[in-house]
């Protein structure tokens, strides 16, 4: 591809995920973030929760400043709290839907568009309608919350049975659970990552051409999941590259095609101010570095757009 790729898409990277430390809300937020900010090869950036007031105006001055598009991730919030938005006990998932919208009033704050979450745990097979239920009734409450603030939806698919054992879950499950929550708030939509799908045993043509009607996020990363001795077994988004992981440069071209063919990419409804988010999500193994992996993640990006 010849053409430069800020025409197609805002390319962003995970903020939370790049820099660890600010997973919990907390730690050099701005410090870590001001480094994004300076880099021009990313158009975009996903922030999470982050707790002390000043240090969230700070930084949405920050990312004002540096004309960045802004996401957010309420994963961080849910993962480290172990809050389950389709948790059977319904005081544990009215908690779980409260601390979403304290992360959307977060995300507001900051500038956001959309606001990304995850499901609960998958409860086996005889418990999953009832959970489905729940967290269709979770996101609708969550969507017309956003409604009001100006933010979309998002749910994030997960793996079922390596790591996060998610209930959403499988590709063609998480189509059902957006085509319900669509009926009332059709600006919901879902979010495939590359990572996930080894980890979901699905393929990554088949999991982009199931979502296309309801894909409004997409995330690159790598994942390791044939070793349980490697460091990054399961759901830790390490480098590309890394020995024995399941993601490299050819997947990453694959991820691409596809998403141009399905029009998520280039589509006529993907253009100009609409133009989708594309971001890296990547994390530092110990004894690496952020700025190492985000420079060999950029390379590998550099090369299959080249290759396009």
């Amino acid at each position: 591809m010849q053409e430069q790729w800020n025409r197609y898409l805002r390319l962003g990277i995970v903020h939370f995920m790049a820099y660890p430390a600010v997973m919990k809300g907390d730690g050099p937020y701005v410090e870590t973030l001001r480094e994004i900010a300076a880099d021009p090869f990313f158009t975009a950036v996903e922030v999470g929760w982050v707790h002390d007031a000043e240090q969230r105006a700070e930084a949405a001055r920050l990312l004002a400043e540096a004309h960045l598009a802004v996401g957010f991730g309420a994963q961080s919030a849910l993962l480290t709290t172990k809050s389950d938005l389709n948790a059977a006990d319904d005081g544990a998932r009215r908690s779980a839907v409260t601390l979403v919208k304290s992360c959307v009033d977060q995300a507001v704050d900051l500038g956001a568009r959309r606001l990304a979450v995850l499901s609960g745990p998958y409860p086996g097979a005889a418990g999953e309608t009832a959970a489905v239920d729940r967290l269709v009734e979770s996101l609708s409450e969550i969507c017309d919350y956003g409604r009001g603030r100006g933010l979309g939806i998002t749910l994030e698919t997960f793996d079922r049975t390596i790591e996060k054992k998610a209930l959403a879950g499988p590709t063609p499950l998480c189509v059902t659970i957006s085509e319900r929550v669509r009926r009332r708030y059709p600006e919901f939509g879902l979010m495939l990552d590359l990572s996930h799908l080894p980890l979901l045993g699905e393929r990554t043509r088949d999991a982009l051409v199931c979502a296309r009607d309801h894909l409004v996020h997409a995330h690159i990363g790598n994942c390791a999941m044939r070793d349980r001795a490697n460091a990054a077994y399961g759901d830790v988004h390490p480098r590309f590259g890394l020995p024995g992981g399941e993601n490299d440069t050819p997947e990453v071209l694959e991820f691409l095609r596809v998403l141009f063919e399905i029009g998520y990419l280039g589509g006529p409804a993907a253009a100009g101010e609409r133009r989708p988010f594309l971001s890296f999500e990547v994390k530092p193994l110990p004894g690496e570095t952020t700025a190492t992996v985000v420079a060999g993640t950029k390379r590998v990006f550099a090369d299959a757009w080249a290759m396009l």
